[in-house]
């Protein structure tokens, strides 16, 4: 019997020691990711939820005094399935566009262009990093909503509450890779969120129900893919919608892989990201 110690044959230059995927170096960067933004939660997660819950005291309000009914339910039930998306797609946006752009500006992409992680991991790691944020958010103002008098938000559709959850905070994510891709400075990203994100937030059909608006306006309303986002999460909790579920999710799914495909090509390449 060859009492021998066995060796493992070292691979051959240049072989790739690595497994297909690289967990471990995905976890780490994912973990990076969610305690930067978790070490000052109160900036990042109860301050945006506190504002959201804001917004649906000034509009219930203001806006739903004398029992006022939108699609069939009171306007308060109406607008808090809305605020909280609204809440997880800007939180998503506001952490996917921040960690490359600081990066940029302080001197340390290379961490995230350096350590043996490919195209689609790195991606993937602060897509669910940004993710994570945005369901931290909306579950931190759906469990206050549970406690507000007069508002119901137990969900009817828990699937499309949480495919279109999934589908609006992804969305977002992308284009906050995209944002701190193409920003020099946090003037760039800030107008992005100014002049894009918050209008096209504000006109998705947060406040309102789309079909009461003109034709043209009605139009309009429905080439806003937040709008979809808006409408099939509110359909989770009312179990109505101003806008065809199935086409929404089949919209939402298609522009989230075309949004994939293009942040991966972007940073494969390393625009305006490498010297």
């Amino acid at each position: 019997m060859d009492n021998q110690p066995s060796h493992r044959a070292l691979p051959a230059p240049g072989e790739p020691v690595l497994p297909i995927v690289n967990w471990g170096g995905l976890r780490t960067l994912y973990v990076k990711e969610v305690r930067r933004f978790f070490k000052v939660q109160l900036q990042t997660i109860w301050a945006p939820a506190i504002t959201t819950l804001m917004f649906l005291v000034i509009f219930s309000v203001a806006l739903g005094r004398g029992d006022r009914m939108v699609m069939g339910t009171s306007f308060a039930n109406f607008i808090a399935p809305g605020l909280i998306m609204m809440g997880m797609m800007q939180n998503a946006f506001a952490n996917s566009s921040f960690s490359l752009l600081v990066g940029k500006i302080q001197g340390t992409i290379v961490d995230y262009l350096m350590p043996p992680l490919s195209t689609a991991e790195l991606l993937s790691a602060m897509i669910a990093a940004a993710m994570t944020r945005a369901a931290l958010v909306g579950g931190a103002v759906w469990l206050a909503m549970l406690l507000w008098p007069g508002v119901n938000v137990v969900p009817r559709h828990i699937w499309a509450v949480l495919w279109f959850g999934v589908m609006g905070s992804a969305l977002l994510s992308f284009l906050g890779i995209l944002t701190s891709i193409w920003a020099e400075k946090f003037d760039h990203a800030a107008a992005v969120t100014n002049f894009v994100i918050q209008p096209l937030s504000l006109l998705s059909g947060t406040f309102y129900s789309v079909d009461a608006l003109h034709g043209v306006f009605r139009a309009i309303s429905h080439a806003n893919p937040f709008f979809y986002i808006i409408s099939g999460f509110r359909y989770g909790f009312l179990g109505t919608a101003d806008s065809p579920i199935a086409v929404g999710a089949i919209l939402l799914l298609a522009v989230n892989c075309a949004l994939a495909a293009l942040c991966y090509a972007v940073l494969a390449r390393g625009w305006r990201l490498k010297a």
